[in-house]
């Protein structure tokens, strides 16, 4: 994939003095954005349309002070999101993204419910590789441990960022996953079993074996027996970080989907290994992640790469969003060959396809 630039070319020294202040100020904008949204100040004006509002008039509807209203307003001014024009205030276009694009809203949530105050921590967690601002959600060794307990707001905010990205690939990728016929399909990492439910209801005649934590597999063991469908999983309840720990054989394909950036390369290498003596003779393995090197926009690239600090402050403290080159070059170590690579699935998915050696 080509190298990537986020700056303009060329980009005057004054511009990129203003492009700094805003990184700078980025998380004061941040939290007045949202407060903006989440108040209702961005909907009410969006309702007046291109006449906007008077300061006098917002502050008619009572439900925020003169003195929030001047701190927001001017904020959201700055970033974009309103226009002041003949001193009324208006709706710009960032700030109708705000209020209508789903992506931008499983964002906002996502990065204040589950991030923010951990990210506090991101400085030691590099240095520790450790996520050391974990404990602002609860007690575990790393998030993944604590998805079932996570407190709200956070749990429905993380999983609504999980589910996004997921849930707009699997109906597109289900033809590639059973291209080959397979009959033994296993899901490494299932998480709540959303794939799985999906390949069971794609394919009558395959049978899953899911693999994840036990508390994940008791989410997803629900989620099958309310679909009627537990006839055809089998649950597999393994702690991947424990190397010693085998996988079940015999598999015609194995899928990981938005599984392996959990992990440290290391750790990586290790779950290809295990996964490649898994496999049947002629068994493949299926690998759907986000990698910001292969990402037709830069929108895409920009939060992928960004959601990086999470995996290491909140989640494990030595995981990240990866290039692509990075798992090929893994698989390889573990004896895989890379088959074939698709690119543009839902949002900003990738879908490598592997055999062995």
């Amino acid at each position: 994939m080509l190298d990537k630039k986020f700056s303009p070319e060329p980009q005057h020294a004054f511009a990129a003095r203003f492009e700094a202040q805003k990184i700078a100020f980025g998380p004061v904008v941040f939290h007045c954005v949202r407060y903006a949204w989440k108040r209702g100040l961005l909907q009410v004006l969006a309702k007046a349309g291109d006449t906007g509002l008077t300061h006098a008039q917002l502050l008619a509807h009572g439900e925020w002070s003169d003195y929030a209203l001047k701190v927001v307003l001017e904020s959201c001014l700055s970033a974009g999101v309103l226009l002041r024009a003949d001193g009324r205030w208006v709706l710009d276009k960032t700030g109708y993204c705000i209020l209508s694009d789903r992506m931008t809203q499983v964002n906002f949530d996502f990065v204040h419910d589950v991030c923010y105050q951990g990210l506090f921590e991101l400085e030691r967690s590099l240095d520790a590789q450790q996520p050391l601002g974990l404990p602002h959600l609860g007690d575990w060794p790393t998030l993944y441990q604590g998805l079932a307990e996570l407190p709200e707001p956070a749990k429905s905010s993380w999983f609504a960022f999980d589910h996004l990205y997921s849930d707009t690939s699997f109906p597109d990728v289900l033809p590639d996953v059973f291209a080959t016929g397979p009959r033994r399909v296993m899901d490494v990492g299932a998480n709540t079993g959303k794939f799985s439910l999906a390949a069971l209801g794609y394919q009558p005649e395959v049978a899953l074996h899911l693999v994840d934590l036990p508390q994940q597999l008791a989410v997803a063991a629900r989620n099958l027996a309310d679909a009627g469908l537990s006839a055809r999983a089998s649950l597999h309840p393994v702690d991947l970080l424990d190397t010693a720990c085998p996988l079940p054989g015999n598999m015609d394909l194995v899928w990981m989907s938005q599984f392996l950036s959990c992990f440290s390369e290391a750790d990586i290498a290790s779950i290809f290994e295990r996964v490649a003596a898994a496999l049947a003779p002629q068994g493949q393995v299926l690998v759907m992640d986000t990698f910001w090197d292969r990402q037709r926009y830069d929108i895409a690239a920009y939060c992928l790469i960004n959601t990086s600090p999470y995996f290491t402050a909140m989640a494990s403290g030595n995981s990240k969003v990866y290039e692509s080159a990075d798992y090929v070059r893994l698989a390889e170590r573990a004896g895989l060959k890379l088959l074939t690579t698709r690119d543009g699935i839902g949002y900003c998915h990738s879908l490598l396809r592997f055999a062995r050696a």
